[in-house]
């Protein structure tokens, strides 16, 4: 039969492993607030094409996927900080590395969507 401390030990290492794959769902819901604002980018496009002078819906649409870099980063480094804060027990989180190269990936997927606005 185990004992307390046994007992008290295992619920501390699954609260901890709850919190691992918390911090992965808050970095995915993160980047999903990053592609939203890429998305609202191109939706600003699309309303406002036709607007005179054309740059001004450009610009604000480029301020848009600089936030959604932002977001990117700012989830990636919120993300590793919290990682390396905690030891994995019976869940296996994603690692650091998998964050930076999802931010590296969406930052120049959004950055190459504000060029193609620009251009059109």
């Amino acid at each position: 039969m185990p004992n307390n401390n046994d007992m008290a030990k295992d619920r501390t290492d699954w609260a901890e492993d709850r919190t691992t794959l918390a911090n992965e769902r808050t970095f995915a819901g993160w980047m999903r607030t990053g592609m939203a604002s890429v998305a609202l980018a191109l939706g600003l496009k699309a309303v406002f094409g036709p607007f005179e002078p054309t740059w001004v819906p450009k610009l604000v649409a480029s301020a848009f996927i600089g936030i959604a870099v932002f977001v990117f980063w700012s989830a990636r480094r919120q993300a590793c900080n919290t990682l390396d804060r905690l030891e994995q027990h019976d869940a296996r989180a994603q690692s650091s590395d998998y964050f930076t190269r999802l931010s590296i990936f969406l930052s120049i997927a959004a950055v190459a969507t504000g060029i193609i606005l620009w251009w059109l």
